[in-house]
């Protein structure tokens, strides 16, 4: 009886604890949830206040949007104008809604794909239509859906056209929409073609006020975040290189002063690099859309930038390995770095005067300047090699024969201690009485094979370990990586110069002038010297 007691008041017990337990855990996410609710506003306004610092286009952007959907919206709102297009009116809000972008080409871009595809459906489907009329009814059927077959399928095969698939995707995408529409509605519906000729006109006003918007409001051209973007690349890469150098010879004292940074200047600096492939190759598809607004030149050559983009992470990937450097577990002892520090800081600030030089040429749309390869460049390439070669201690060693006596020494300490395991086990064995010879025989057959993978599993660590901290040459070796690494980014200086100057070329920048009194344009027609303040005879061609 006292034991039924006992073990109901367990168990009511244990229910009271598994109360109290998730009535706590209830209690908990109700204070975090309102202390979240509670944070919420601060973290709105934080987030709303840095997002449009990092961009203030983006909030003429949002003003522009609310503004073309006022205007639109006005269809519906205006009694004459609702009286005369109708409900067909929400095509219109839906096109601002979908084709009005972020920049001009992007939106003259959808814009003329949604327009174009709306005019060549609704042209097809008139003449479906027509054909249609003239047959019976179930020949009309037959008719509508075969056309609907094909023109579905050649429309759909033909997305797959690299430049279609690359220009016209959206397009395609529309014309199927509303060719579908028209032509199976037309079937059932009697007035589909009034229907689809009050939707073209509502499409219509639609795109005319997202280009007016982009055009002529404040107008964000693709083209130009482009050229921007193509600045701040070099810019950054000359940044990362800089630093990276710097923090390779100096160390603590650098990393001490930039604890305070969110984000490793050096990585930030080629980050945008390596990730702007898609972003490059998509402003330069809406910049071919956008029309001129350059004075020097008919039309730039978008597609040069994507180039330079391209030779550009050729270089960033260089600057990766460069900051590697600074992150291996094997590091140059400061005594050695001490001989090199001065030529390849040297270096680095030549290399990072070469870009910044470029980033300028580009920014000020010029050509770059004729020493922009200087002989400051050669020189600290010089300096570098004079320094290398004058300390052959560090990088040949003074004793051929060192390697294999550090060998030799590892092999002997590893049979030294294959001996001593030897000797255990042959004490244990002896020990060990047995009227058998045989069975003793494959007793020590065992014993020397398991010694034998000992001497393998001990030889191996302690021939790695002497061979990387006991070759004198090896000191130099984390230093002689991150030279060559030096060395190859000033090569690849070179590509990235070509490019630029092709990029120039065509564009026709203008020549370089220190003193900037005149603008020489140059171009592949006859070039034509103007003044600072006076648009070229060509310019308005």
């Amino acid at each position: 009886m006292a034991t039924r007691v006992h073990v109901g008041m367990e168990t009511e017990m244990n229910e009271k604890g598994e109360t109290e337990v998730v009535k706590s855990y209830w209690k908990t996410r109700l204070l975090e949830f309102f202390g979240k609710m509670k944070r919420f506003p601060g973290w709105l306004w934080r987030t709303i206040w840095k997002v449009g610092r990092e961009d203030p286009r983006r909030m003429i952007h949002a003003v522009k949007v609310g503004l073309s959907l006022t205007l639109v919206s006005l269809l519906y709102l205006m009694e004459p104008l609702f009286q005369g297009i109708g409900t067909n009116a929400i095509w219109a809000v839906m096109t601002v809604v979908v084709v009005l972008e972020f920049t001009a080409g992007a939106t003259l871009c959808k814009g003329l794909n949604r327009g174009l595809g709306t005019l060549l459906a609704g042209s097809l489907a008139f003449l479906i239509e027509f054909i249609a009329n003239i047959s019976g009814k179930v020949f009309r059927a037959v008719f509508i859906g075969a056309a609907v077959f094909l023109i579905g399928a050649a429309a759909t095969y033909m997305r797959f056209f690299p430049y279609i698939k690359k220009n016209y995707d959206y397009g395609v995408v529309i014309f199927l929409l509303t060719f579908n529409l028209i032509t199976v509605s037309s079937y059932r519906v009697e007035n589909v073609l009034k229907i689809a000729h009050d939707r073209f006109y509502t499409i219509a006003i639609g795109c005319a006020i997202c280009l007016f918007m982009s055009l002529l409001i404040f107008p964000i051209w693709s083209g130009e975040d482009l050229h921007n973007s193509t600045v701040r690349k070099l810019e950054g890469l000359a940044k990362s290189i800089e630093v990276c150098v710097n923090e390779y010879f100096n160390g603590p004292e650098i990393k001490e002063d930039e604890e305070t940074s969110l984000e490793d200047p050096i990585y930030k600096g080629y980050k945008a690099v390596l990730d702007s492939k898609s972003t490059d190759e998509t402003l330069a598809l809406y910049a071919s859309w956008e029309p001129r607004h350059s004075r020097y030149c008919y039309k730039f050559p978008w597609k040069q930038y994507v180039k330079v983009g391209a030779v550009l992470r050729q270089f960033g990937y260089t600057v990766v390995a460069l900051h590697g450097c600074l992150q291996t577990e094997i590091q140059a002892p400061r005594s050695v770095l001490a001989l090199f520090k001065d030529p390849c800081i040297r270096l680095s600030g030549e290399v990072t005067k070469a870009l910044m030089e470029l980033a300028n040429s580009i920014r000020n749309r010029r050509h770059c300047s004729p020493g922009i390869l200087s002989d400051n460049l050669h020189e600290a390439l010089q300096d570098l090699n004079t320094a290398i070669k004058s300390q052959p201690r560090l990088f040949l060693g003074t004793n051929n024969n060192q390697a294999t006596n550090m060998l030799a020494l590892a092999a002997a300490h590893a049979a030294r201690e294959n001996k001593q395991q030897m000797d255990g086990h042959s004490v244990s064995l002896s020990s060990v009485k047995t009227d058998s010879s045989a069975l003793m025989e494959w007793k020590s057959k065992r014993v020397s094979e398991h010694a034998k993978e000992n001497e393998r599993k001990v030889l191996r660590p302690q021939l790695s370990k002497i061979a990387i901290t006991s070759l004198e040459f090896s000191e130099a070796l984390p230093f002689a990586a991150f030279a060559s690494l030096l060395v190859e980014i000033v090569a690849r200086l070179d590509n990235v110069i070509e490019e630029v100057e092709e990029l120039g070329r065509i564009a026709c920048y203008k020549d370089y002038d220190p003193e900037d009194d005149k603008i020489v344009v140059r171009c592949e027609r006859p070039s034509v010297d103007v003044s600072k303040n006076q648009l070229p005879t060509h310019a308005t061609d």
